[in-house]
């Protein structure tokens, strides 16, 4: 269960994916799934490492076009995971608790939900901030439009896989 939205401090998306949860879960557990969405297109992205439990690293690179090299993207570690229900990473730290180095980035912990939906799986990311500056931040880089086109090629794969 996500916390109640601070406005000040925290973003969030929502979405409904006319896919069953188990449909949508695979999509974003499943690395070579994740590549095909985690970045807005024609970005690419690679994950690196996805080891799915508490202290487990969650690392991507992105490349901006299909000829571009690809270069540090996410480094982040999960702090939970509840199949089917829940994912909670935090880029605060890496893999094994230990602190991050986010010099520059906004300091954030996502929180996905899934939920069961008559028409599929209701969605959510619900991303927290350490202050106001994080949160403005990450809104001025473009959090509604990058998170609303990835959360918009996630629905798109796993509609298709129904």
């Amino acid at each position: 269960m996500s916390p109640a939205l601070n406005p000040e401090l925290d973003l969030s998306i929502s979405r409904i994916i006319k896919a069953p949860r188990a449909v949508v879960w695979k999509a974003w557990t499943d690395p070579s799934s994740f590549e095909q969405w985690w970045v807005p297109a024609p970005s690419r992205c690679k994950v690196l490492e996805m080891d799915l439990r508490p202290g487990g690293a969650l690392v991507t690179h992105f490349s901006e076009t299909a000829t571009s090299d690809f270069g540090p993207h996410l480094s982040a570690c999960f702090l939970a995971v509840d199949p089917l229900e829940r994912i909670v990473f935090t880029n605060v730290m890496v893999a094994g608790w230990r602190p991050a180095d986010v010099s520059g980035m906004p300091l954030m912990t996502a929180i996905i939900t899934l939920k069961d939906h008559p028409q599929g799986t209701d969605y959510s990311a619900h991303v927290m901030h350490k202050n106001s500056a994080d949160r403005n931040m990450h809104h001025d880089l473009g959090f509604h439009e990058g998170w609303g086109t990835v959360t918009a090629q996630l629905a798109a794969i796993a509609e298709r896989r129904v």
